[in-house]
C-alpha cells in the first residue's frame, strides 16, 4: 500500500556507520546476486559514485573513508512528486519503489532527485530508470535488505526508522561505534534533510566533503544524463511541463496501441506455426 506524507508507523530504515566501513564492497555483490543486475563491472555509463542502471548500491572511496552509495528512500520522495504517470511509488514500509510498466522515459525522477539517485538504462535496448528499491519484495517476506544481512562489519544496519534514529544517538551519545571509540560528528545525515530519508549516516566526516549534496546547492543530476544533448534538454523539462503533460496522456495511449497490435500480431504468427 502506498504511504501518505511523512514516516508511516511501519516505516523501515538503513543506518550506514561509515566509521566501520572497510570497503569490502559485500554490500554491492549482494544486491547484485539478489538482483541479477549483472556484472560487478559498472557499466561504461557509470556516474563517479559508481552508481549505474545495472548498479544500485555502490562503495566509493573519498579521501580515506569509504562511503556506500544508493538511494536514500526520501520520507517525502521528489521522485514521486515529479513522475507525471506515478511509475514511482512510497510504500509504508518506507522503500520507494518503481513500476517500469507505467514508465515513459521522461526522466523527470532524475531531475527531481536531491540525490541524484535514478539512473537511466543506456545499457539494454528498451531502457528503464533503475534504482535500490530497499529489497522491498524481500521486505514483504519478513527478511532484511540483502546489503545489510551481507555486511559482516555492521557498517550497515536494518531496523524500524525509529529503532535506527534511537541507535544512532545511542553511538553519538557514548561517542562509540560498538567496536571503538569515534569522534562522531553530532550529527544523524537523513534525519530531517529535504524532509529526512530512510536511509541514514553516521560519520565522522563531514559528509557534505565526502559528495553529498549540500541543501539549498542542489544541481541537475548531470552525470546521471550521458550526452551533450540530453543535459540541456532534461533542464528545461521544469519549465516544459505545463505544455507537455498534455500531450502525455496521447504519446502513452499511441505506444500502448501500437505495442497490443505488435503482440496481437506476433501471437497471430505463433499460430501460424
Amino acid at each position: 500500500m502506498s504511504a501518505k506524507h511523512g514516516p508511516g508507523a511501519n516505516a523501515m530504515a538503513i543506518l550506514t556507520d561509515v566509521t566501520r566501513c572497510v570497503g569490502c564492497e559485500k554490500c554491492v555483490m549482494a544486491c547484485e546476486r539478489t538482483w541479477n543486475t549483472g556484472d560487478t563491472i559498472p557499466s561504461v555509463h557509470a556516474a563517479p559514485d559508481g552508481l549505474s542502471g545495472n548498479r544500485w548500491t555502490s562503495i566509493v572511496k573519498i579521501k580515506d573513508r569509504f562511503v556506500r552509495k544508493q538511494c536514500l528512500h526520501c520520507v517525502d520522495p521528489s521522485c514521486v512528486a515529479a513522475c507525471p504517470v506515478h511509475a514511482f511509488y512510497k510504500m509504508e514500509n518506507g522503500a520507494v519503489i518503481y513500476k517500469a510498466g507505467k514508465c515513459i522515459g521522461c526522466r523527470y525522477c532524475m531531475i527531481a532527485c536531491p540525490y541524484s539517485i535514478p539512473r537511466y538504462d543506456w545499457d539494454e535496448p528498451k531502457p528503464f530508470v533503475q534504482k535500490c528499491k530497499m529489497c522491498y519484495e524481500r521486505l514483504l517476506e519478513g527478511q532484511r535488505p540483502a546489503c545489510t544481512q551481507a555486511c559482516p562489519y555492521g557498517a550497515t544496519i536494518f531496523g524500524t526508522r525509529t529503532e535506527m534514529i534511537a541507535e544512532a544517538h545511542k553511538r553519538l551519545k557514548a561517542r562509540h561505534n560498538g567496536v571503538e571509540a569515534v569522534s562522531y560528528i553530532d550529527k544523524i545525515w537523513g534525519l530531517h534533510e529535504y524532509g529526512g530519508t530512510s536511509v541514514m549516516y553516521l560519520s565522522d566526516v563531514n559528509l557534505y566533503e565526502l559528495g553529498f549534496p549540500t541543501p539549498g546547492k542542489v544541481s541537475a543530476p548531470y552525470d546521471s544524463i550521458p550526452g551533450h544533448y540530453s543535459h540541456p534538454v532534461a533542464l528545461q523539462t521544469p519549465f516544459l511541463a505545463a505544455t507537455v503533460f498534455g500531450s502525455l496522456a496521447g504519446i502513452t495511449w499511441i505506444i500502448n496501441r501500437r505495442m497490443a497490435a505488435a503482440e496481437q500480431k506476433q501471437k497471430e504468427k505463433d499460430q501460424d506455426y
